[in-house]
Protein backbone atom coordinates (compact mmCIF):
# COMPACT_ATOMS: atom_id res chain seq x y z
CA UNK A 1 0.00 0.00 0.00
CA UNK A 2 1.33 3.30 -1.12
CA UNK A 3 1.98 5.82 1.72
CA UNK A 4 0.00 8.85 2.20
CA UNK A 5 2.17 11.92 1.61
CA UNK A 6 3.09 13.89 4.91
CA UNK A 7 0.93 16.88 3.75
CA UNK A 8 -2.08 14.46 3.32
CA UNK A 9 -1.93 12.80 6.57
CA UNK A 10 -4.86 13.40 8.83
CA UNK A 11 -3.92 15.33 12.05
CA UNK A 12 -5.61 14.48 15.79
CA UNK A 13 -8.13 16.57 16.80
CA UNK A 14 -8.60 18.88 19.49
CA UNK A 15 -9.78 16.88 22.42
CA UNK A 16 -12.42 19.08 24.57
CA UNK A 17 -14.02 18.48 27.62
CA UNK A 18 -16.83 20.85 28.67
CA UNK A 19 -18.70 21.68 31.53
CA UNK A 20 -22.26 23.81 31.70
CA UNK A 21 -25.01 22.92 34.11
CA UNK A 22 -27.54 24.17 31.81
CA UNK A 23 -28.41 21.37 29.40
CA UNK A 24 -29.25 22.91 26.64
CA UNK A 25 -26.39 25.41 26.53
CA UNK A 26 -23.95 22.39 27.13
CA UNK A 27 -25.38 20.74 24.27
CA UNK A 28 -25.55 23.87 21.89
CA UNK A 29 -21.78 24.25 22.63
CA UNK A 30 -21.01 20.75 22.08
CA UNK A 31 -22.85 20.85 18.94
CA UNK A 32 -21.23 24.34 17.56
CA UNK A 33 -17.74 23.01 18.56
CA UNK A 34 -17.71 19.76 17.04
CA UNK A 35 -18.24 21.25 13.61
CA UNK A 36 -15.22 22.59 13.43
CA UNK A 37 -12.58 19.97 11.17
CA UNK A 38 -10.28 19.81 14.49
CA UNK A 39 -11.94 19.94 17.69
CA UNK A 40 -13.88 16.87 19.34
CA UNK A 41 -15.91 16.61 22.75
CA UNK A 42 -14.78 14.01 23.84
CA UNK A 43 -16.69 14.53 27.44
CA UNK A 44 -19.53 16.92 28.97
CA UNK A 45 -20.53 17.31 32.84
CA UNK A 46 -22.96 19.46 33.95
CA UNK A 47 -21.52 19.96 37.78
CA UNK A 48 -18.15 20.74 39.15
CA UNK A 49 -17.51 17.91 41.16
CA UNK A 50 -17.52 15.84 37.91
CA UNK A 51 -14.62 17.53 36.07
CA UNK A 52 -11.74 15.74 37.46
CA UNK A 53 -12.89 12.20 37.39
CA UNK A 54 -14.50 13.05 33.46
CA UNK A 55 -10.60 14.54 32.60
CA UNK A 56 -9.16 11.37 34.54
CA UNK A 57 -10.99 9.19 32.06
CA UNK A 58 -11.05 11.51 28.83
CA UNK A 59 -7.82 13.00 28.64
CA UNK A 60 -8.49 16.29 27.25
CA UNK A 61 -6.06 18.45 25.51
CA UNK A 62 -8.70 21.84 26.73
CA UNK A 63 -11.28 21.99 29.34
CA UNK A 64 -13.75 24.70 29.11
CA UNK A 65 -15.33 25.23 32.17
CA UNK A 66 -18.22 27.40 33.63
CA UNK A 67 -17.53 29.13 36.79
CA UNK A 68 -21.14 28.62 38.60
CA UNK A 69 -21.69 25.21 38.77
CA UNK A 70 -23.45 23.07 40.91
CA UNK A 71 -21.55 20.46 43.80
CA UNK A 72 -18.26 23.05 42.86
CA UNK A 73 -17.01 26.07 41.31
CA UNK A 74 -15.28 25.89 37.74
CA UNK A 75 -12.29 27.87 39.44
CA UNK A 76 -11.71 24.93 42.52
CA UNK A 77 -11.71 22.21 39.49
CA UNK A 78 -9.69 24.03 37.46
CA UNK A 79 -6.51 24.88 40.27
CA UNK A 80 -7.04 20.50 40.95
CA UNK A 81 -6.87 20.39 36.90
CA UNK A 82 -3.55 21.64 36.80
CA UNK A 83 -2.11 19.16 39.56
CA UNK A 84 -3.91 15.98 38.18
CA UNK A 85 -4.36 16.54 34.75
CA UNK A 86 -0.95 19.44 33.71
CA UNK A 87 -1.28 18.69 30.20
CA UNK A 88 -5.33 19.92 30.12
CA UNK A 89 -5.39 23.79 29.37
CA UNK A 90 -8.43 25.11 31.03
CA UNK A 91 -10.51 28.16 29.67
CA UNK A 92 -13.34 29.64 31.53
CA UNK A 93 -16.56 30.25 29.78
CA UNK A 94 -18.83 32.64 31.94
CA UNK A 95 -21.75 34.66 32.05
CA UNK A 96 -19.98 37.37 34.25
CA UNK A 97 -16.73 38.95 32.97
CA UNK A 98 -16.06 40.34 36.39
CA UNK A 99 -12.43 41.34 37.33
CA UNK A 100 -11.91 38.96 40.32
CA UNK A 101 -12.87 36.26 38.31
CA UNK A 102 -10.20 36.49 35.80
CA UNK A 103 -7.33 37.22 38.71
CA UNK A 104 -8.97 33.88 40.48
CA UNK A 105 -9.14 32.18 37.12
CA UNK A 106 -5.10 33.15 36.14
CA UNK A 107 -4.32 31.81 40.13
CA UNK A 108 -6.12 28.67 39.15
CA UNK A 109 -3.89 28.04 36.22
CA UNK A 110 -6.47 28.69 33.58
CA UNK A 111 -5.18 30.13 30.44
CA UNK A 112 -7.68 31.81 29.27
CA UNK A 113 -11.17 34.11 29.87
CA UNK A 114 -13.91 34.07 28.06
CA UNK A 115 -17.79 34.99 28.24
CA UNK A 116 -20.25 33.57 26.44
CA UNK A 117 -21.87 36.24 24.71
CA UNK A 118 -19.21 35.96 22.12
CA UNK A 119 -19.23 34.28 18.57
CA UNK A 120 -18.58 30.51 18.16
CA UNK A 121 -15.94 31.00 15.78
CA UNK A 122 -13.85 33.06 18.49
CA UNK A 123 -14.48 29.95 20.83
CA UNK A 124 -13.25 27.43 18.63
CA UNK A 125 -10.48 29.93 17.49
CA UNK A 126 -9.33 30.44 21.85
CA UNK A 127 -9.69 26.54 22.37
CA UNK A 128 -6.68 26.60 18.95
CA UNK A 129 -4.97 29.08 21.00
CA UNK A 130 -5.02 27.71 24.23
CA UNK A 131 -3.18 24.65 23.12
CA UNK A 132 -0.55 26.62 21.19
CA UNK A 133 0.42 27.65 25.05
CA UNK A 134 -1.15 31.25 24.24
CA UNK A 135 -2.71 32.99 27.22
CA UNK A 136 -6.94 34.01 25.63
CA UNK A 137 -8.42 37.00 27.86
CA UNK A 138 -10.21 39.91 26.45
CA UNK A 139 -7.96 43.43 26.22
CA UNK A 140 -10.40 45.04 28.44
CA UNK A 141 -11.07 42.40 31.00
CA UNK A 142 -7.52 42.71 31.68
CA UNK A 143 -7.31 46.15 32.22
CA UNK A 144 -9.73 45.96 34.47
CA UNK A 145 -8.44 43.04 36.46
CA UNK A 146 -5.33 45.11 36.74
CA UNK A 147 -7.37 48.30 37.91
CA UNK A 148 -9.31 46.78 40.36
CA UNK A 149 -6.62 45.53 42.71
CA UNK A 150 -6.74 42.03 44.44
CA UNK A 151 -8.88 40.29 46.23
CA UNK A 152 -8.89 42.14 49.96
CA UNK A 153 -10.82 38.78 51.64
CA UNK A 154 -8.86 36.18 52.86
CA UNK A 155 -9.51 32.70 52.11
CA UNK A 156 -11.67 32.02 55.48
CA UNK A 157 -13.51 35.19 55.23
CA UNK A 158 -14.10 34.32 51.82
CA UNK A 159 -15.53 30.67 53.28
CA UNK A 160 -17.91 32.13 55.86
CA UNK A 161 -19.19 34.76 53.34
CA UNK A 162 -20.13 32.05 51.56
CA UNK A 163 -21.67 30.15 54.02
CA UNK A 164 -23.52 33.12 55.22
CA UNK A 165 -25.93 32.49 52.31
CA UNK A 166 -29.81 31.42 53.20
CA UNK A 167 -30.27 32.55 56.23
CA UNK A 168 -27.76 30.75 57.96
CA UNK A 169 -27.37 31.92 61.24
CA UNK A 170 -23.67 32.38 63.07
CA UNK A 171 -24.41 28.86 64.68
CA UNK A 172 -24.94 27.37 61.68
CA UNK A 173 -21.77 28.86 60.11
CA UNK A 174 -20.09 27.77 62.99
CA UNK A 175 -20.84 24.13 62.67
CA UNK A 176 -20.11 23.74 59.12
CA UNK A 177 -17.03 25.47 59.11
CA UNK A 178 -15.41 23.86 62.42
CA UNK A 179 -14.87 27.21 63.75
CA UNK A 180 -16.21 29.00 67.30
CA UNK A 181 -18.87 31.20 67.07
CA UNK A 182 -16.74 34.43 68.04
CA UNK A 183 -14.22 33.54 65.61
CA UNK A 184 -16.96 33.65 62.86
CA UNK A 185 -18.18 36.81 63.87
CA UNK A 186 -14.44 38.22 63.68
CA UNK A 187 -14.76 36.89 60.07
CA UNK A 188 -17.66 38.73 59.00
CA UNK A 189 -17.05 41.91 60.62
CA UNK A 190 -13.79 41.63 58.88
CA UNK A 191 -15.41 41.25 55.42
CA UNK A 192 -17.70 43.50 56.00
CA UNK A 193 -14.94 45.93 56.61
CA UNK A 194 -13.47 45.21 53.43
CA UNK A 195 -16.01 45.45 51.25
CA UNK A 196 -17.59 48.59 52.14
CA UNK A 197 -20.85 47.31 53.26
CA UNK A 198 -23.13 47.66 56.08
CA UNK A 199 -23.86 44.04 57.02
CA UNK A 200 -23.07 40.38 56.37
CA UNK A 201 -25.90 40.16 53.21
CA UNK A 202 -24.36 43.36 51.50
CA UNK A 203 -21.09 41.86 52.01
CA UNK A 204 -22.28 38.93 49.95
CA UNK A 205 -23.00 40.73 47.17
CA UNK A 206 -20.67 43.37 47.06
CA UNK A 207 -18.18 40.50 47.27
CA UNK A 208 -20.19 38.18 44.10
CA UNK A 209 -20.11 41.65 42.02
CA UNK A 210 -16.34 41.89 42.47
CA UNK A 211 -15.81 38.39 41.35
CA UNK A 212 -14.18 37.64 45.17
CA UNK A 213 -16.40 34.81 45.97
Amino acid sequence: MEEMPQDHRPTRSIRVLLAEDQGMMRGALALLLGLEADIEVVAQVGAGDEIVDAALAARPDVALLDIELPGRSGLDAAAELREECPDCRVLILTTFGRPGYLRRAMEAGAVGFLVKDGPVEELAEAVRRALRGETVIDPALAAAALSAGPNPLTGREADVLKASVDGATVADIAGKLHLSESTVRNYLSAAIGKTGTRNRMEAVREARQQGWL
